[in-house]
Protein backbone atom coordinates (compact mmCIF):
# COMPACT_ATOMS: atom_id res chain seq x y z
CA UNK A 1 0.00 0.00 0.00
CA UNK A 2 1.44 3.35 -0.82
CA UNK A 3 1.51 5.83 2.41
CA UNK A 4 0.78 9.28 1.59
CA UNK A 5 2.87 11.61 3.33
CA UNK A 6 3.09 15.22 4.04
CA UNK A 7 6.63 15.54 2.58
CA UNK A 8 5.08 14.04 -1.25
CA UNK A 9 1.89 17.00 -0.99
CA UNK A 10 1.64 19.61 -2.78
CA UNK A 11 3.35 22.76 -0.43
CA UNK A 12 0.45 24.79 1.47
CA UNK A 13 0.68 28.56 0.45
CA UNK A 14 -0.39 29.30 3.88
CA UNK A 15 0.17 25.94 6.41
CA UNK A 16 -1.54 28.42 9.64
CA UNK A 17 -4.85 27.53 7.50
CA UNK A 18 -4.35 23.89 7.07
CA UNK A 19 -4.69 21.41 3.66
CA UNK A 20 -8.55 20.75 3.82
CA UNK A 21 -9.08 24.62 3.65
CA UNK A 22 -6.55 24.23 0.56
CA UNK A 23 -8.42 21.69 -0.85
CA UNK A 24 -11.75 23.43 -0.69
CA UNK A 25 -9.99 26.54 -2.28
CA UNK A 26 -9.28 23.71 -4.93
CA UNK A 27 -12.21 22.70 -5.23
CA UNK A 28 -14.07 25.97 -5.37
CA UNK A 29 -12.06 27.11 -8.04
CA UNK A 30 -13.28 24.18 -10.40
CA UNK A 31 -16.95 24.97 -9.96
CA UNK A 32 -18.31 25.81 -13.47
CA UNK A 33 -21.30 28.35 -11.82
CA UNK A 34 -20.24 31.20 -10.85
CA UNK A 35 -23.24 31.96 -8.55
CA UNK A 36 -22.13 28.55 -7.10
CA UNK A 37 -18.57 29.63 -6.73
CA UNK A 38 -19.08 32.75 -5.17
CA UNK A 39 -21.40 31.42 -2.22
CA UNK A 40 -18.87 28.71 -1.96
CA UNK A 41 -15.87 31.36 -1.80
CA UNK A 42 -18.04 33.06 0.83
CA UNK A 43 -18.74 30.46 3.10
CA UNK A 44 -15.16 29.51 2.70
CA UNK A 45 -14.52 33.35 4.23
CA UNK A 46 -16.27 32.52 7.00
CA UNK A 47 -14.77 29.26 8.14
CA UNK A 48 -11.44 30.76 7.76
CA UNK A 49 -12.51 33.28 9.83
CA UNK A 50 -13.35 31.15 12.72
CA UNK A 51 -10.01 29.34 12.45
CA UNK A 52 -8.23 32.50 13.15
CA UNK A 53 -9.86 34.01 15.22
CA UNK A 54 -6.94 36.55 16.30
CA UNK A 55 -7.24 38.49 12.78
CA UNK A 56 -10.52 40.10 14.58
CA UNK A 57 -7.65 42.50 16.32
CA UNK A 58 -6.28 43.07 12.61
CA UNK A 59 -7.94 46.06 10.88
CA UNK A 60 -9.93 45.10 8.56
CA UNK A 61 -9.52 41.38 8.77
CA UNK A 62 -12.23 40.96 6.43
CA UNK A 63 -10.06 42.03 3.80
CA UNK A 64 -7.25 40.42 4.97
CA UNK A 65 -9.52 37.29 4.94
CA UNK A 66 -10.02 37.72 1.33
CA UNK A 67 -6.20 37.78 0.30
CA UNK A 68 -5.47 35.08 1.75
CA UNK A 69 -7.95 33.15 -0.20
CA UNK A 70 -6.58 34.44 -3.09
CA UNK A 71 -2.72 33.32 -1.95
CA UNK A 72 -4.20 29.81 -1.45
CA UNK A 73 -5.66 30.09 -4.79
CA UNK A 74 -2.58 30.70 -6.34
CA UNK A 75 -4.11 34.15 -7.65
CA UNK A 76 -6.78 32.17 -9.97
CA UNK A 77 -9.60 32.16 -8.44
CA UNK A 78 -12.49 33.84 -10.51
CA UNK A 79 -15.12 35.57 -8.42
CA UNK A 80 -16.69 38.47 -6.95
CA UNK A 81 -14.93 39.99 -4.76
CA UNK A 82 -15.80 42.70 -2.30
CA UNK A 83 -12.31 44.29 -2.19
CA UNK A 84 -9.80 44.86 -5.16
CA UNK A 85 -8.29 41.54 -6.30
CA UNK A 86 -4.89 41.58 -5.29
CA UNK A 87 -2.08 40.33 -7.17
CA UNK A 88 1.34 38.35 -6.72
CA UNK A 89 3.10 41.87 -6.89
CA UNK A 90 1.11 43.74 -4.81
CA UNK A 91 1.49 41.26 -1.83
CA UNK A 92 4.70 40.90 -2.25
CA UNK A 93 6.04 44.16 -2.22
CA UNK A 94 8.51 45.37 0.09
CA UNK A 95 8.54 47.64 2.79
CA UNK A 96 10.19 50.85 1.94
CA UNK A 97 13.21 51.25 3.78
CA UNK A 98 13.21 53.37 7.02
CA UNK A 99 16.85 55.27 7.62
CA UNK A 100 18.41 54.74 10.84
CA UNK A 101 18.81 58.19 12.41
CA UNK A 102 22.48 59.75 12.14
CA UNK A 103 22.18 61.73 14.83
CA UNK A 104 24.24 61.20 17.72
CA UNK A 105 23.27 61.44 21.44
CA UNK A 106 25.43 63.00 24.32
CA UNK A 107 24.20 61.13 26.82
CA UNK A 108 22.36 57.94 25.90
CA UNK A 109 20.91 57.38 29.62
CA UNK A 110 18.46 60.53 28.82
CA UNK A 111 17.93 59.48 25.30
CA UNK A 112 17.45 62.29 22.11
CA UNK A 113 13.53 63.38 23.01
CA UNK A 114 15.48 64.67 26.69
CA UNK A 115 17.80 66.53 24.50
CA UNK A 116 15.52 68.41 22.19
CA UNK A 117 12.93 68.75 25.23
CA UNK A 118 16.17 70.65 27.12
CA UNK A 119 17.46 72.75 24.12
CA UNK A 120 13.44 73.53 23.86
CA UNK A 121 13.21 74.92 27.64
CA UNK A 122 16.75 76.80 27.11
CA UNK A 123 15.26 79.11 24.85
CA UNK A 124 12.07 80.34 26.75
CA UNK A 125 11.77 83.28 28.00
CA UNK A 126 12.59 84.17 31.36
CA UNK A 127 10.25 83.44 33.92
CA UNK A 128 8.75 81.25 36.35
CA UNK A 129 7.51 79.06 33.52
CA UNK A 130 10.89 78.71 32.63
CA UNK A 131 11.88 78.16 36.05
CA UNK A 132 9.03 75.50 36.43
CA UNK A 133 9.89 73.58 33.48
CA UNK A 134 13.37 73.16 34.32
CA UNK A 135 12.66 71.76 37.67
CA UNK A 136 10.71 69.65 35.90
CA UNK A 137 13.35 68.63 33.20
CA UNK A 138 15.61 68.19 36.48
CA UNK A 139 13.96 65.62 37.98
CA UNK A 140 13.17 63.76 35.02
CA UNK A 141 16.81 62.99 33.93
CA UNK A 142 17.37 62.50 37.43
CA UNK A 143 14.45 59.51 37.52
CA UNK A 144 16.33 58.44 33.80
CA UNK A 145 19.85 58.56 34.99
CA UNK A 146 18.63 56.56 38.15
CA UNK A 147 16.89 53.94 35.82
CA UNK A 148 20.42 52.87 34.33
CA UNK A 149 22.26 53.66 37.15
CA UNK A 150 20.65 51.97 40.45
CA UNK A 151 23.51 54.10 42.38
CA UNK A 152 23.20 57.52 44.06
CA UNK A 153 23.11 60.47 41.71
CA UNK A 154 23.83 64.21 43.51
CA UNK A 155 22.06 66.82 42.36
CA UNK A 156 25.11 68.88 41.09
CA UNK A 157 25.68 66.18 38.53
CA UNK A 158 22.34 66.20 37.02
CA UNK A 159 22.79 70.18 36.84
CA UNK A 160 26.45 70.01 35.37
CA UNK A 161 24.58 67.17 32.03
CA UNK A 162 21.96 70.02 31.59
CA UNK A 163 24.17 72.65 31.36
CA UNK A 164 26.25 70.08 28.82
CA UNK A 165 23.04 69.67 26.87
CA UNK A 166 22.22 73.33 26.54
CA UNK A 167 25.76 74.36 26.01
CA UNK A 168 25.66 76.69 28.73
CA UNK A 169 21.76 78.08 28.24
CA UNK A 170 20.59 76.27 31.40
CA UNK A 171 22.72 76.99 34.94
CA UNK A 172 21.43 75.94 38.07
CA UNK A 173 22.94 76.97 41.22
CA UNK A 174 23.14 73.97 43.43
CA UNK A 175 21.84 75.80 46.25
CA UNK A 176 18.89 77.19 44.09
CA UNK A 177 17.00 74.01 43.98
CA UNK A 178 16.51 70.78 45.42
CA UNK A 179 15.56 67.49 42.95
CA UNK A 180 13.74 64.55 44.23
CA UNK A 181 15.37 61.92 47.14
CA UNK A 182 17.22 59.47 44.95
CA UNK A 183 15.29 56.79 48.24
CA UNK A 184 11.98 58.29 47.21
CA UNK A 185 12.63 57.65 43.31
CA UNK A 186 14.09 54.16 43.47
CA UNK A 187 11.45 53.60 45.98
CA UNK A 188 8.69 54.99 43.76
CA UNK A 189 10.29 52.18 40.84
CA UNK A 190 10.21 49.10 43.00
CA UNK A 191 6.57 49.92 43.57
CA UNK A 192 5.81 49.63 40.25
CA UNK A 193 7.91 47.58 39.30
CA UNK A 194 6.04 44.76 41.99
CA UNK A 195 2.35 45.97 40.47
CA UNK A 196 3.70 45.43 37.26
CA UNK A 197 4.82 41.78 38.23
CA UNK A 198 1.53 40.79 40.61
CA UNK A 199 -0.31 42.10 37.43
CA UNK A 200 1.47 39.42 34.98
CA UNK A 201 1.20 37.11 37.63
CA UNK A 202 -2.62 37.84 38.07
CA UNK A 203 -3.24 37.53 34.22
CA UNK A 204 -1.01 34.13 33.90
CA UNK A 205 -2.98 32.44 36.68
CA UNK A 206 -6.16 33.49 34.92
CA UNK A 207 -5.10 32.21 31.56
CA UNK A 208 -4.10 29.18 33.18
CA UNK A 209 -7.67 28.93 34.88
CA UNK A 210 -8.83 29.46 31.70
CA UNK A 211 -7.02 26.63 29.71
CA UNK A 212 -7.80 24.33 32.79
CA UNK A 213 -11.64 24.45 31.99
CA UNK A 214 -11.37 24.11 28.52
CA UNK A 215 -9.37 21.00 28.92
Amino acid sequence: MKKDYNTSRKKLALPEYGRHIHLLVDHIKNIADRDERNRAAQELINIMGNLNPQLRDVADFKHKLWDHLYVIANFELDIDSPYPVPTRESLNTKPRKVSYPQTSIKYKHYGKITEQIAKSVANFEEGAMKDALIEQLANIMKKQYLTWNRESVNDESIFKDLSELTKGKINIHPDSLKLSETKAILSQKNKMHNKNNQQNNKNRNNHNKNKNKKN
